[in-house]
């Protein structure tokens, strides 16, 4: 007598969606495998909220599924039965349920995806990947639209992606309002009002949980905020969470969404990255939102398209670049820097204000937004030289929202320019002047945001010319940064000579800026 056929299903951490094809219909030979390893936890360092927040949704997954009929097998991070390679605790598991087949969903991260299939290979029973249910686009989607042609544009993809889903168009040609972006109506610096609005998310006591995973020997930086955790459990919740930001900062999204404030860390953002990047919310239901609260009067055209540019967009572009050249894209390093993390990245312990402000509050929210992430501790990074793979492990680290599909094109490409112009037409650099256009920081801070020379400078001043003057050969024909070198031009030798020598040394001991 032939024993009868069991499946296992793996569902990862980041593939929290209780809506997928799999779970319609309610099967006693299927059992769905979710585990907390150390393989996860440790592969770079995370924030203590990253874990905590993934670990916690996961077991509410687990309790969801359970209470809907469903067979369950969930591995905890202290369980005597896991180990730390999520292969390995397959293998087990298939031998312990004499499983016929074994399924699993695309994994978004190249190192998860390649692991899966190199031991899918050696398995002994049929090994099978479907769908994420998620995207709006397959992993080859941007590659095959840019097949052919010499550069990569966001812009294009997107206005490619407006047409094929019809999302704020007028006709099947035309776009809402006569244009596609409304980017330079989105650029106003908060001076206190509108007020932000209230924050909307459920705190949860996950001590216990806490505990568990420090007990297990996982190590982790920033606020773990076990007793008061705000980060989404379910879907429930972060419907709830959607539902206030429509209703309440999407008004005033596109208006602030570059803007940086001492006094209002969230501003107008939804901080819905997390629940999207988990799969709690499918992007087509927050776009569609964002969609008929346009069109229903509640928010203006310029704050729904700046914030569904960065989900049909922006969200769906990087995915495109980062299936399209990996593996080997977290080693692009165009201008070869070299120089570790100062201390202060750690700690957020610097005497420049802005950096503090950006670093401290990554530290202790375990978020920021796209500005303080691309122009303060980006813009700092790469005119100081840091060494981008560093760059990327910090960020994959210590953001909530950061897994690596999404968070190295943004990181090496769009912020370092590491790939050399693919992602980004230019590197994304400034002086104080942006920094004090777009936020309060510049105010009592240590450093003088005019001053580029003494040591009472600002550090941006003084690095930013030195970056474009030592990286001129390779820079000084891009079109989009010919001001730069026009200004540099007008330039004194003594005038450089000043500048190089403080840059050098803010360069020769990064720490104690």
């Amino acid at each position: 007598m032939t024993a009868p056929k069991h499946t296992l299903r793996l569902i990862l951490g980041d593939q929290l969606n209780l809506q997928h094809r799999w779970f319609s219909d309610v099967d006693d030979a299927t059992t769905y495998i979710l585990m907390e390893v150390r393989q996860e936890t440790d592969y770079v360092l995370h924030h203590a909220q990253k874990i905590l927040a993934i670990f916690a949704a996961m077991r509410e997954m687990a309790r969801q599924l359970h209470a809907a009929g469903h067979r369950v097998h969930y591995i905890t991070i202290d369980d005597v039965e896991s180990v730390r390679s999520i292969p390995d605790n397959i293998e087990a598991l298939i031998v312990h349920y004499r499983a016929s087949a074994f399924e699993y969903q695309a994994p978004d991260e190249w190192r998860l995806d390649e692991q899966l299939y190199q031991h899918g290979r050696r398995s002994g029973i049929p090994w099978l990947m479907v769908d994420s249910d998620h995207f709006y686009t397959t992993r080859n989607a941007a590659a095959d639209i840019f097949a052919g042609r010499k550069q990569w544009l966001m812009e294009f993809f997107y206005r490619q992606m407006r047409l094929a889903h019809a999302v704020l168009m007028a006709d099947a040609k035309k776009p809402v309002g006569d244009q596609w972006n409304f980017d330079h109506d989105n650029r106003k610096p908060w001076r206190g009002t509108p007020f932000e609005p209230k924050d909307p998310r459920t705190l949860h006591d996950h001590t216990l949980l806490w505990n568990t995973i420090v007990a297990a020997g996982v190590k982790s930086f920033g606020a773990p905020k076990a007793d008061c955790l705000p980060w989404a459990l379910n879907r429930e919740e972060a419907l709830l969470q959607l539902d206030a930001f429509i209703g309440n900062a999407l008004p005033h999204f596109g208006d602030f969404q570059d803007a940086m404030s001492s006094q209002a860390w969230r501003l107008f953002h939804s901080l819905l990255s997390f629940a999207l990047n988990v799969k709690m919310l499918n992007p087509r239901e927050v776009v569609a939102r964002a969609e008929a609260a346009y069109h229903a009067g509640h928010a203006p055209l310029a704050a729904v398209e700046g914030f569904i540019r960065q989900i049909l967009g922006w969200r769906e572009y990087v995915r495109g670049v980062y299936w399209a050249h990996m593996p080997g894209y977290q080693n692009k390093n165009f201008f070869g820097h070299t120089r570790a993390l100062p201390s202060w990245f750690w700690d957020g312990k610097t005497k420049m204000h802005c950096l503090s402000q950006a670093i401290s509050q990554s530290l202790e929210q375990a978020h920021a937004h796209h500005i303080q992430r691309l122009m303060v501790i980006g813009n700092f990074a790469l005119l100081a030289g840091l060494d981008p793979a560093e760059v990327h492990h910090w960020y994959l680290g210590i953001y909530i929202d950061a897994f690596e599909w999404v968070e190295l094109p943004n990181t090496v490409g769009m912020s370092q320019f590491g790939d050399g112009g693919l992602l980004a037409t230019k590197p994304y650099v400034s002086s104080a002047a942006y920094i004090d256009r777009m936020s309060d920081y510049c105010k009592g801070c240590h450093y003088d945001k005019k001053a580029r020379i003494g040591d009472k400078a600002c550090p941006f001043n003084a690095l930013y010319w030195d970056f474009f003057h030592r990286n001129a050969r390779v820079l000084e024909r891009n079109p989009r940064i010919g001001m730069a070198y026009r200004q540099l031009e007008k330039m004194d030798d003594a005038a450089i000579a000043d500048f190089k020598q403080q840059a050098a040394k803010m360069l020769g001991n990064l720490n104690a800026l």
